[in-house]
């Protein structure tokens, strides 16, 4: 009884200490989200948040040569982008070479950079393939045939579901091998000159994330996507990241689209993002004209910017292209170091 009564004695004295180191532990992560993720594509942009910005280019159709301006932007700089993104398209040609595209996901994951994949979907009310059209990406739903979409088991609603499938048997494969990707599906959810977007609130087009997010997280059991939530830079921007935002459990980053060249990298847009990310990482997820190295020493907390294809070429000089790349707080991919 004796033995007993010094180990309670111990225990007691012991556990104001282990309260405190496990508090301790939990302010940790409260302060440093990065300390708990599984990602660490996602560890590593809560690392440079106010740090640094990482150079990115997407690589837009054909899907046959999906590195096209990532060597682009090579040839002009003399260093590869940071990050590399590609799209699942939807013409017939583009869909067939889905898989050269993800191979290319493969190859610039292995070479140590971060992996973007964005959809641009055919309407599930009409037909896949489709075109860059009425009849296609820029279709629109009745709110007859919108509310189908959101119903569980019904006709258009089972058709995005088998669309998921197609795409998801690519994630797998990127999974398999280890492969994280940076996951953008029903991008700019505020324009509505998609099928998907400019639907406000909360049967709108967050709805429709929701249900891709659940169904390829849980349904599929896909563990290797970080989703990316993304809206455009219009002037209704500060109740869209309200009106639009799925819900923080939905989303890991939060991008904007930088397009209204006249108000530009505005310190109100940044002030927007950071406040709805809430500590989480944000970035730019498009623009045609990139951000000044000494914008993004004030606006430190973008994380990456992705410049449009052809884009950057038409907006931007070689000049300025290749003193961005140089800027010591602008990461290229020999700066990464496999994060």
């Amino acid at each position: 009884m004796k033995r007993n009564y010094f180990f309670y004695l111990l225990v007691l004295i012991s556990l104001p200490a282990f309260a405190q180191k496990k508090a301790a532990s939990r302010h940790a992560a409260e302060k440093h989200p990065e300390l708990h993720t599984r990602f660490k594509t996602l560890n590593y942009l809560y690392k440079i948040s106010g740090k640094a910005t990482a150079f990115g280019i997407h690589n837009r159709e054909p899907n046959e040569k999906p590195a096209t301006w990532t060597n682009e932007i090579f040839k002009t700089t003399g260093k590869y982008p940071a990050l590399w993104s590609g799209d699942f398209l939807f013409q017939a040609e583009n869909i067939a070479a889905r898989q050269t595209m993800i191979n290319e996901a493969v190859t610039q994951w292995k070479k140590g950079s971060m992996i973007n994949i964005m959809w641009h979907a055919c309407n599930p009310a009409l037909e896949q393939p489709c075109g860059w059209d009425k009849k296609g990406v820029l279709s629109k739903l009745s709110d007859e045939q919108w509310n189908e979409l959101l119903t569980d088991g019904s006709k258009i609603n089972s058709r995005w579901k088998a669309m998921m499938d197609e795409i998801a048997v690519y994630l797998q494969q990127l999974e398999h091998k280890g492969v994280e990707v940076m996951f953008r599906p029903l991008h700019e959810m505020n324009q509505g000159v998609f099928w998907w977007g400019g639907r406000p609130g909360e049967r709108g087009t967050r709805k429709l994330y929701q249900i891709t997010h659940d169904y390829l997280t849980k349904t599929k059991g896909l563990s290797n996507l970080i989703w990316v939530w993304n809206i455009q830079d219009f002037g209704t921007l500060e109740s869209d990241a309200v009106s639009y935002n799925p819900g923080d459990k939905y989303w890991d980053i939060a991008t904007l689209d930088i397009y209204d060249d006249k108000t530009g990298f505005s310190r109100e847009k940044y002030n927007i993002m950071v406040n709805v990310a809430k500590g989480k990482p944000i970035a730019i997820g498009e623009c045609q004209k990139y951000p000044t190295a000494e914008k993004l020493q004030i606006q430190n907390k973008w994380t990456f910017f992705m410049g449009w294809s052809e884009l950057v070429y038409k907006y931007n000089t070689n000049e300025e292209i290749i003193k961005l790349m140089s800027a010591p707080n602008v990461l290229s991919l020999d700066e990464l170091k496999g994060f």
